[in-house]
């Protein structure tokens, strides 16, 4: 089967199309013919350094999200989940190729009314978007800020916390960013790239932190007293370093979200279900053919990506 190999830790280079030998599902495994394969800010920074949350060492094949159709089952498997269309995590490892086989408990049936692309679009950053709903609990009335807006879960959070009743700010670096987080309803929206960007917006209650770094640091001082900050990324390479101790000087919470399996399992199912229904539409930007995995990771890395990134494996 075709594949795209992690040859060594390094550039977008190290990212290599070739040939892989097809999986077997084992017990307790199926074999998904994958669709499409998504792309999260993580894996540009593992196959950079080796670090982050997946345990591996090159040579391997990358990839930690897919969709496509259940191909074959192995023991103790419902033999009725051939041929359905199906969303997983893969654990780390695989996704970049044209089958992979993985733990059938961890497989979400798609809804029929969503298309594939989307509800692998949806997989990572779906959840991830309730989870940190869940943990800020915007209100009606209160102001929303989101860093990295037009991003893969910013674009979700900004429908999710419009969705609430709350007042939205969007935060994105550039003209093009910013027009992406209006037309999904932001009601303001600010350049994080510019060195000024916080002094002329009134203060926040919640702040949904992506960014890390200057930029969260930034965005922390806007929060009112009662405001809650929740940070569940690290685009500029750095968390925010904001201790509990200046928090509490401030009389903010730093909130950290709640991650159980059931957790994970529920935002999921809910993230597709919000999407079948109409009520959620996670941006698709830009979307690769397989072999071109290298390409995709330099644009994510270059700050050239709106929304999702795809690969396109069939």
């Amino acid at each position: 089967m075709r594949a795209v190999w992690l040859k060594e830790f390094g550039g977008p280079e190290v990212l290599v199309a070739g040939e892989a030998p097809d999986p077997a599902a084992g017990p307790g495994q199926a074999v998904v013919d994958v669709a499409f394969a998504n792309i999260t800010f993580i894996e540009t920074r593992f196959r950079a350094t080796g670090d982050g949350p997946f345990k591996a060492q090159p040579p391997m094949i990358l990839g930690n999200g897919v969709g496509g159709v259940v191909a074959a089952v192995g023991d103790g498997v419902d033999p009725g989940l051939v041929g359905k269309r199906v969303v997983t995590g893969t654990g780390g490892s695989g996704g970049y190729a044209e089958r992979v086989a993985v733990d059938a408990a961890g497989l979400y049936v798609v809804p029929d009314a969503l298309e594939m692309d989307t509800a692998v679009a949806l997989l990572a950053d779906g959840r991830t978007a309730m989870l940190q709903l869940r943990a800020g609990a915007p209100r009606a009335g209160e102001r929303v800020l989101v860093e990295a807006a037009a991003g893969g879960v910013g674009t979700l959070l900004v429908q999710l916390a419009k969705a609430a009743g709350a007042t939205v700010v969007a935060a994105a670096g550039g003209p093009r960013k910013l027009e992406v987080a209006r037309e999904l309803g932001a009601d303001e929206t600010v350049d994080y790239l510019k060195p000024d960007w916080t002094e002329h917006l009134d203060g926040v209650d919640v702040v949904f932190d992506g960014v890390g770094g200057a930029v969260a640091r930034a965005a922390f001082r806007l929060l009112r007293p009662g405001g809650r900050m929740v940070s569940y990324g690290l685009a500029s390479g750095e968390w925010a370093d904001v201790s509990e101790e200046e928090a509490a000087e401030r009389g903010v919470t730093l909130v950290k979200p709640q991650v159980t399996p059931e957790l994970l399992r529920e935002s999921t199912e809910s993230a597709l279900a919000e999407a079948a229904a109409g009520r959620l539409r996670p941006l698709i930007g830009q979307r690769f053919p397989l072999e071109r995995a290298a390409d995709a990771h330099a644009a994510i890395e270059a700050r050239a990506t709106v929304g999702k990134t795809l690969l396109e494996v069939r």
